[in-house]
């Protein structure tokens, strides 16, 4: 499953997405936007993104997931809109009958999805400017 959404992450609901007897793991990635980068203070990150594309992608990479690692299912929200310094930007959520395969997906489908996902970054800064990043 996949989302992208303009409300805060619940963690405790998309966990509860996951809940089975059949698993023996969860790992889970939460990304939080932070104050600074590459040297600068940010004050605030706007997300946008593509959620048909961003979804079909999801779903291509959750495949390759279960695939690579024999994972149970995956679950991954993500912000769109305008965040603060500490919230939670994305949360990817996976479930394995053992806790090696769970990390290695887990890790496996964050970078693919940095990589991959169709939504875009940009970053202000506390001197006023502002910039998307990676973006094509």
């Amino acid at each position: 499953m996949f989302s992208l959404q303009q409300t805060p992450l619940d963690a405790a609901a998309l966990h509860a997405d996951l809940l089975t007897q059949a698993a023996g793991a969860l790992v889970v990635f939460e990304g939080w936007v932070r104050n600074h980068s590459h040297g600068r203070a940010v004050i605030r990150l706007d997300y946008e993104g593509a959620e048909q594309l961003a979804a079909r992608e999801f779903s291509v990479i959750a495949g390759e997931a279960k695939t690579k690692f024999g994972v149970l299912a995956l679950r991954c929200a993500h912000r769109v809109g305008s965040l603060q310094p500490g919230e939670a930007a994305v949360w990817v959520g996976v479930i394995s009958a053992h806790r090696g395969a769970a990390f290695d997906a887990c890790r496996y489908v964050i970078d693919e999805l940095k990589k991959r996902l169709p939504v875009w970054k940009k970053e202000f800064y506390a001197d006023g400017d502002s910039g998307w990043i990676n973006a094509p």
